[in-house]
């Protein structure tokens, strides 16, 4: 009888209080925890899809005792979410290096029409870049990862990545952005790095990809 009490006397204080065990139980994306700044060291902020979130962690790892490395805290989507929220994203504080991407999202294919067509990715890229440049910040900007062969969900071209990068090239090219080639990078090592029929690479692929990032990031910051 008194276990019953107590049991019972458990549930409630549970209900009162709002508690949920099994939220307890879920754990923040790495990517996603807080980052507590070290005044003395520069200030560096990460713009991307679900790529960029997965090799943000090694990143910060990497760049440990370099940098404050940060993100925007979501998946930054098709460049027309980038053009609703990057100032929010950016926000007042001084960032010294910006790496960022869009693309992934915007060569999404429903009923054969992109998510964002590509003329209309090269407007907002422009935007976005203006955007970014105010900030005075180095700017960095990632190529998109390849598409692997195979039937994606949802649908992806490869072509499309392609073409999509080489206008965002010509983007940068204007601003005068440096250029971290992921695309490049990965190509090659796909099969070793990616997940099957996936544009997601696996924990080590992140890594893979996390390395060029902080190197392409401090090689910036000692400009």
């Amino acid at each position: 009888m008194r276990r019953l009490l107590a049991c019972s006397g458990m549930v409630i204080f549970l209900a009162f209080t709002g508690t949920n065990i099994a939220q307890d139980k879920k754990k923040i994306d790495p990517a996603f925890e807080p980052v507590k700044d070290d005044p003395k060291l520069p200030r560096v902020l990460l713009i991307g899809d679900s790529i960029s979130i997965g090799y943000t962690p090694a990143t910060r790892k990497l760049l440990a005792g370099k940098a404050n490395v940060h993100r925007i805290p979501v998946n930054g989507g098709p460049t027309n979410n980038g053009v609703k929220n990057i100032k929010n994203w950016l926000g007042e504080s001084k960032w010294d290096v910006i790496h960022f991407n869009w693309g992934l999202h915007d060569i999404k294919l429903a009923k054969d029409q992109h998510q964002v067509p590509i003329d209309q990715y090269e407007k907002n890229l422009r935007e976005l870049v203006k955007t970014m440049t105010g900030t005075g910040a180095k700017l960095i900007w990632a190529t998109t990862t390849p598409v692997p062969e195979g039937k994606t969900n949802p649908p992806r071209k490869n072509g499309d990545a392609i073409a999509y990068n080489k206008v965002a090239q010509k983007v940068m090219a204007d601003y005068q952005v440096r250029i971290n080639d992921l695309y490049a990078l990965a190509l090659p090592q796909l099969h070793k790095i990616q997940q099957p029929v996936n544009v997601h690479f696996t924990a080590k692929g992140s890594e893979v990809l996390a390395a060029q990032v902080a190197s392409e990031i401090e090689a910036a910051l000692k400009k």
